[in-house]
């Protein structure tokens, strides 16, 4: 097997580990790492939580003989820090502890890393290989690196149609219901996407027919910040007037993700402005035959599932 190709085969396990810690994470991204000695893993990791041990560190620590440190390899999905942060630096660590050489998946785009850890190690003598697995490793952590390099936050765009491609019936008042075109799976599912999300994002129409909870009793974890975007006050966590002016102070609050949910007005002004990076669409079974039309949107297309006769689709901006 040439070397590219080996490279690959440990670069994809620590892809597989770095998802392990796509909840905790955040906002730091996800990271896997392994240690190999001749030929076979003696110690892996993934950054598990934000303010723990670094995807290299737990690597390390899982070696049993430390001694085969001295001959081996060590594969990062993503640059190993070259700061002091909540944690000291990874580069240093593998400094430290004489690993011969380090095979990267991606550099860092964070202004505190972006090259400085690759730097440190060919500074002290260390073999650095970059670019293992580039693309899947960028994608996985595109939020991260959207935030970093876009200074706004990842924005994802979610709704739900009926198969003829309605949002939902026209309504006047909050005591007419919404067409409900979740299913109890499918709306567990929302709830774990929220759980993922730092905040979200309804338009105020929807705030004031649907008063929604936009919050994770479905699934396990943090509450996302609610936002409405209204020009006129409401009762919630904030509100926004613009997109331009939230985005910004979003990305000034540190939030690196963003959630919007509807809606077709709210969405559809995120569309147009090209503010957003996938979109997450669940066609229902059911039909409404007349009612507010889907917002529409062009893009790469992505995943799609089938969960019992719904339909989720992924959809991607084009870069």
């Amino acid at each position: 097997m040439e070397q590219s190709q080996i490279d690959e085969k440990y670069m994809r396990r620590c892809l597989q580990l770095a998802r392990c810690g796509r909840q905790g994470a955040a906002p730091n991204p996800m990271v896997g790492a392994v240690v190999v000695c001749d030929g076979r893993i003696i110690g892996e990791g993934y950054h598990q939580r934000c303010g723990g041990p670094h995807a290299e560190v737990n690597a390390i620590r899982s070696v049993k003989e430390p001694e085969l440190l001295r001959r081996s390899t060590i594969y990062v999905s993503l640059e190993p820090c070259a700061h002091y942060g909540k944690t000291p630096p990874c580069a240093k660590l593998i400094i430290e502890m004489g690993i011969p050489t380090v095979v990267v998946g991606c550099r860092d785009p964070f202004p505190k890393v972006d090259g400085r850890g690759i730097d440190l190690l060919r500074e002290a003598g260390i073999e650095v290989r970059v670019g293992i697995l580039e693309k899947e490793c960028l994608w996985l952590n595109r939020r991260f690196i959207t935030f970093h390099t876009l200074h706004r936050p990842y924005i994802t765009l979610k709704w739900a149609q009926s198969r003829d491609g309605l949002l939902d019936r026209r309504r006047e008042s909050a005591e007419e219901p919404p067409a409900r075109l979740s299913s109890p799976v499918t709306q567990t599912l929302v709830h774990r996407l929220r759980a993922l999300n730092k905040a979200i994002l309804v338009g105020r129409r929807t705030w004031e027919l649907d008063r929604p909870g936009l919050n994770v009793r479905l699934w396990t974890g943090e509450d996302p910040q609610r936002i409405v975007l209204s020009s006129s006050p409401v009762c919630c966590d904030s509100v926004a007037t613009d997109i331009t002016s939230l985005l910004t102070l979003l990305y000034e609050q540190g939030v690196q993700t963003l959630l919007v949910e509807g809606g077709a007005q709210t969405l559809q002004s995120f569309i147009d402005q090209g503010l957003w990076d996938e979109a997450r669409i669940e066609t229902s079974p059911q039909a409404l035959g007349d009612g507010i039309p889907a917002p529409h949107i062009t893009g790469k297309k992505g995943e799609k599932l089938l969960i019992g006769g719904h339909i989720i689709a992924y959809i991607y901006k084009n870069s």
